[in-house]
């Protein structure tokens, strides 16, 4: 059996040996729009992270019978044209749920306490020239006892507000579904948690109800001083009003996506005047090695699963 992995490069440093039992693996670092039928060749399993497998591919390579994604979103395949033509699709969930908690809190605390600044200042060796021991030019406050709302609660939000409460802050929270409620804590409408939240934590996917969730309108509702953090999904928040309001009020964002990416040169949110005021990771939150070695480990078991049940079939 030959496999071909379409996108190595988006899995970091892992170990792959895993799929060695299943048969000869080809593996890419990365694979563009006109190399994928190439790549794929007469592959009967094909793992794709973010390369789109569309109908057009599919109808190419008449071999191919497993499609195994190495993320939770299914957006890069066509789903209905695989099912129409007995193609299965797998994809895995739930391995980065600890990776993504605590990057909220990396970048949250990031912002709250001024990490960025304080690290320069003593580098610089202004601390090395202060009269006194410590240093006031940035205020932070403590997470305790203030409000801390959550836009999505699924298994990711639910890990942060644990978090949040182990810190001793009020957890409050938005189903954007409208079908995950949770008895530990209440449940208000977003406008409500816009305007009372002094933390605000994105953990949503994108889709219709969630695309451009957060625009100029819902932004002017936040709390001065308050923290946006979109650690969900680029497009949920409206970054040319995002770029806006920081720039004309005093409120921060912390974002580990945005809507294309890798971010473009001319993205408005690169271009603000107050920096200090912004945050960025490059899509990392759920990229911690104990994740991706988890992922593999859920790829490895789709294909096991898939040929234990058609084995089974030819039986």
């Amino acid at each position: 059996m030959t496999l071909s992995l379409l996108d190595r490069a988006t899995l970091g440093r892992v170990d792959l040996s895993i799929f060695d039992r299943f048969g000869v693996m080809k593996i890419y670092e990365s694979t563009r729009l006109e190399e994928r039928i190439e790549h794929i060749g007469d592959s009967e399993i094909v793992l794709t992270n973010k390369v789109v497998i569309d109908k057009e591919v599919m109808a190419q390579c008449p071999n191919l019978k497993l499609i195994c994604i190495t993320a939770t979103g299914t957006n890069n395949v066509d789903l209905e044209y695989a099912k129409e033509h007995h193609i299965v699709v797998k994809n895995v969930a739930g391995y980065s749920t600890a990776s993504v908690a605590q990057a909220t809190f990396t970048m949250a605390l990031s912002i709250i306490g001024n990490s960025a600044y304080y690290d320069a200042y003593v580098k610089s060796k202004a601390w090395s020239k202060s009269e006194i021991f410590t240093n006031f030019d940035r205020e932070f406050f403590e997470i305790k006892g203030k409000v801390w709302g959550i836009i999505g609660l699924g298994n990711i939000g639910k890990e942060v507000a644990k978090i949040a409460s182990a810190f001793g802050a009020h957890v409050q929270y938005y189903s954007t579904s409208g079908k995950n409620h949770d008895s530990d804590y209440p449940s208000v409408d977003l406008n409500g948690l816009l305007t009372s939240s002094d933390v605000i934590s994105i953990h949503a996917p994108l889709n219709p109800q969630t695309e451009n969730l957060i625009q100029k309108a819902e932004l002017l509702k936040m709390k001065e001083g308050a923290i946006i953090l979109n650690m969900g999904r680029g497009g949920i928040i409206n970054e040319q009003d995002l770029a806006e309001v920081i720039d004309t009020r005093d409120i921060f964002a912390g974002l580990d996506v945005v809507k294309t990416e890798p971010i473009e040169e001319d993205n408005p949110l690169l271009h603000i005047r107050k920096q200090d005021h912004i945050r960025f990771a490059p899509h990392t939150a759920w990229a911690s090695k104990e994740a991706r070695a988890t992922l593999i480990k859920m790829v490895a078991k789709n294909i096991e699963n898939f040929l234990g049940e058609n084995h089974g079939k030819r039986a």
